[in-house]
């Protein structure tokens, strides 16, 4: 820690703002250009960000091979609590991210999907009283996951059929896992338990309410 105290006013000032950008947005991405200097900063810097987040409790978590860096809160507070339909759209991209991963060769390519392909795994769950996505909810969808770096619209009108959605490496992150295969296998579990009738039971669904069953928090808030 001494050497963040005896750093220059611009180191500060970098180290203070990356920060500041970790906790405000959850990930920093090297391929992102808002976030890759940070990135790289953070990486340079590790042992004192290490050393700066343990303090607050939090451990910071840097994956070279997808260029993430993240945080995760020991105490499992501070963290984002989802609503329903939100708990399902994040798990609805990871699966999809996972799936366009396995068919793009080299790992350097974005995995870029269309809001139609999005609109097409919703469907398939079969919700009773919102069986299919309005406009309002894709773009509260957008507008959330890209605040915390977790997507990128490439087209400003995201209610389009074919506009398109950058998923970023980090919606692997937001919910740990030690394999991938095994992660892979919870995240379809975990959306069709959505689809499941419940005996004699209304399916609860409410815009306004968080799920606590599933992955309704990003995990390294």
């Amino acid at each position: 820690m001494e050497e963040i105290f005896q750093a220059s006013a611009q180191q500060k000032e970098k180290f203070r703002t990356a920060a500041n950008r970790l906790l405000n947005s959850c990930f920093l991405l090297k391929k992102k250009e808002d976030t890759r200097k940070d990135y790289i900063f953070v990486k340079e810097n590790r042992d004192q960000f290490l050393l700066f987040f343990d303090l607050l409790g939090y451990d910071l978590l840097i994956n070279e091979d997808q260029g993430v860096i993240g945080l995760s809160n020991r105490s499992g507070t501070g963290r984002l609590e989802l609503k329903k339909y939100e708990s399902i759209l994040l798990l609805i991209l990871r699966l999809l991210y996972l799936e366009k991963r396995k068919e793009i060769s080299a790992f350097s390519e974005e995995v870029t999907v269309l809001m139609e392909e999005i609109r097409e795994k919703y469907a398939l769950l079969k919700i009773k009283n919102k069986p299919y996505m309005d406009k309002s909810m894709e773009q509260r969808m957008v507008s959330l996951f890209r605040r915390y770096n977790i997507l990128q619209n490439l087209d400003s009108d995201i209610t389009k059929a074919d506009a398109r959605i950058v998923i970023y490496p980090s919606v692997i992150m937001a919910v740990t896992v030690e394999n991938i295969n095994a992660y892979h296998d919870m995240t379809k579990r975990k959306l069709e338990e959505y689809t499941a009738d419940r005996k004699g039971e209304d399916d609860g669904w409410d815009d306004e309410a968080s799920d606590q069953g599933t992955a309704d928090q990003l995990a390294l808030l």
